[in-house]
């Protein structure tokens, strides 16, 4: 089997490659400007499914092909909040993050060509994020390095962010956008064993 990531986010594409799975990136030109939801999990699945068919449309019908999409973001108070885009809208959500909970929820569409037949199924993830209690000064500093700005929710705990969060409770592997024990078990309700997409780099 072999897979292909409909994203273009360095994260997740290296989350897979220390898991053993080395996946050829084919990036959707999904506007996610289009879809809109008052529900974090509704909006996420959404986004996934739209990335993952938009790919399935250039790759299909290849045969022994998983197809994974993904789309993430963070809900503080009711509110759902992908990239800030800028330093100066990362700074606002930040003064808004420092020292609260919010939950970072990841959509996982996958698409599954084998046998002459396709399958999907769509599920999310969600995890806790517990941030710490930040200085402006801190957060100043942390949305020059431009880090915030171009990832979900404005954070990052394998970067830059990583000092200011200090807690999780759910699986780590979302926080980075993609779960992979989810992803375990979507592929296996498809009929795909994980360890079969292990793979050397060509």
């Amino acid at each position: 089997m072999r897979l292909v990531l409909a994203s273009a986010s360095p994260a997740r594409l290296d989350t897979l490659r220390r898991a053993g799975v080395h996946p050829t990136v084919v990036v959707s030109d999904v506007d996610e400007s289009l879809v809109d939801t008052g529900d974090i999990h509704e909006l996420v699945g959404e986004l996934a499914r739209r990335k993952a068919e938009a790919v399935a449309a250039e790759v299909l019908p290849a045969d022994g092909v998983v197809i994974v999409g993904c789309d993430t973001m963070l809900e503080i108070d009711g509110i759902p909040y992908g990239k800030p885009g800028t330093a100066e809208d990362a700074v606002e959500l930040w003064r808004r993050l420092s020292e609260a909970t919010g939950l970072l929820v990841t959509g996982h569409h996958v698409i599954v060509s084998s046998g002459g037949q396709v399958h999907s199924t769509n599920r999310t993830a969600e995890t806790l994020v517990h941030f710490a209690d930040l200085s402006e000064e801190e957060i100043q500093a942390y949305a020059a390095t431009g880090e915030p700005a171009a990832v979900a929710g404005g954070f990052t705990i394998d970067g830059y962010g990583g000092p200011f969060i200090t807690g999780l409770e759910g699986d780590p592997h979302n926080v980075v956008g993609i779960s992979l024990p989810l992803l375990r078990m979507m592929l296996a309700d498809l009929g795909v064993t994980w360890h079969d997409l292990w793979n050397v780099p060509a």
